[in-house]
């Protein structure tokens, strides 16, 4: 009989790093069981990562996972709270039976006339397709192109989806922390690939769309240059003054576009949205500018975000995440929410946190708020902003 999966979490807000480990780690052993931990994640703030060495050997004297990976965050994620201000720590562990656990550590470096990553293993490039699960990876956003390795994974047919986000808290490169086992890294990506456990994704872009789902009839490159046959900035006008009056005030705030990844769906839903700022509009010609390349053929739909509509499409997510993990039901999750979501988009405090454990129970959950999140949309990953992304662990 197949040993069930284990998770723990604990959270310290102290600044003395011996402490913040001590306390971070007690309900983790607990929740473990005394076990070590097949994989641990850990997060830090800023001031706790002046001393990441000595976080990450107290961390593996305490718990002694058999993987570990992480990141410094401004803001920290754990036991249902969002640490926005001052110190904080989480340790995040599973005992994962029956799971192989790929570590690796990516780097950019130059290759002809631009850049290229090193590092991604064999193990999963020659992997059969469905073989190896998600991929939680964390990188730098000073010195990682994490952008174009997903634009080249897209490419690729088969390669694992990537759930993750960049590390947050430092204003140039060198000031962020990555953890790799006992490591700490000033660079580059950290990442587990994750062979045989039960996991799903979950990507909420925090938006509600409006108006209809238009094909887009002439484009290039990031231009919608017609939209239904019209003029895009024209067609723009006139979805706009056929909105209800609160959506139309939301869409004067500010209008994003919504881009189908994957056509073969016959009726699309938020998450079939790959969601981009739309950067402006050229009265001549009548193109629009999104943040995406676009292509003739492509579904577009209009769409806006307030703090309701992230509430409504994050709750959205949650729910068919849960649904696709069927009887089991989640253990236990990583989160990766944006640095402009929490009191920033929110009136209340913890709000992502707090409506995981709505909407899935209190169930172990650590992460970040990050400068850029990845997830995936369409079966492709994609960087997205002022978003929530999340893996579930069955």
């Amino acid at each position: 009989m197949t040993q069930p999966s284990l998770f723990g979490v604990g959270l310290s807000r102290s600044g003395d790093p011996a402490l913040a480990v001590r306390e971070a780690c007690a309900p983790v052993r607990a929740a473990l069981d005394g076990a070590a931990p097949t994989l641990a994640v850990v997060f830090a703030s800023p001031t706790l990562c002046e001393h990441a060495e000595d976080l990450l050997a107290a961390i593996h004297a305490e718990i002694a996972p058999g993987h570990l990976i992480g990141a410094m965050g401004e803001a920290i994620v754990g036991q249902g709270r969002e640490i926005e201000d001052g110190p904080a720590l989480a340790v995040w562990a599973a005992v994962l039976p029956g799971t192989e656990v790929v570590p690796f550590r990516l780097v950019a470096r130059p290759v002809g006339e631009g850049m290229g990553v090193l590092g991604w293993p064999d193990a999963i490039a020659d992997a059969p397709a469905g073989n190896i699960g998600p991929v939680i990876m964390l990188a730098d956003p000073f010195t990682f192109p994490a952008d174009g390795l997903l634009a080249e994974l897209n490419e690729e047919p088969g390669a694992p989806v990537v759930v993750g986000g960049l590390a947050s808290g430092g204003l140039k490169p060198g000031e962020h922390r990555l953890f790799a086992g006992e490591d700490v890294l000033l660079e580059g990506a950290v990442a587990v690939a994750l062979r045989g456990a039960r996991m799903s994704t979950v990507v909420s872009q925090g938006c509600m769309p409006i108006g209809p789902e238009m094909v887009i009839t002439a484009a290039d490159g990031s231009s919608v240059e017609e939209l239904a046959g019209m003029p895009a900035l024209q067609k723009l006008q006139e979805v706009v003054e056929a909105l209800e009056p609160d959506e139309r005030q939301l869409a004067v705030e500010g209008l994003l576009a919504g881009l189908v990844i994957d056509e073969n769906t016959p009726d699309y839903e938020r998450g079939d949205f790959l969601v981009r700022s739309i950067h402006g509009g050229d009265r001549e010609t009548g193109a629009l500018v999104v943040g995406e390349q676009v292509r003739v053929g492509q579904t577009m739909r209009f769409h806006v975000r307030d703090a309701r509509s992230a509430d409504e499409d994050l709750r959205l997510a949650l729910r068919g995440a849960r649904d696709a993990l069927g009887p089991a039901g989640p253990g236990g999750a990583l989160l990766f929410s944006c640095n402009g979501r929490g009191t920033r988009m929110f009136p209340e405090a913890d709000h992502d946190a707090a409506t995981i454990e709505d909407e899935l129970s209190p169930i172990p959950t650590a992460g970040l708020f990050c400068n850029g999140e990845i997830g995936p949309v369409g079966g492709r990953s994609f960087l997205h902003g002022f978003t929530a992304t999340m893996v579930l662990f069955a």
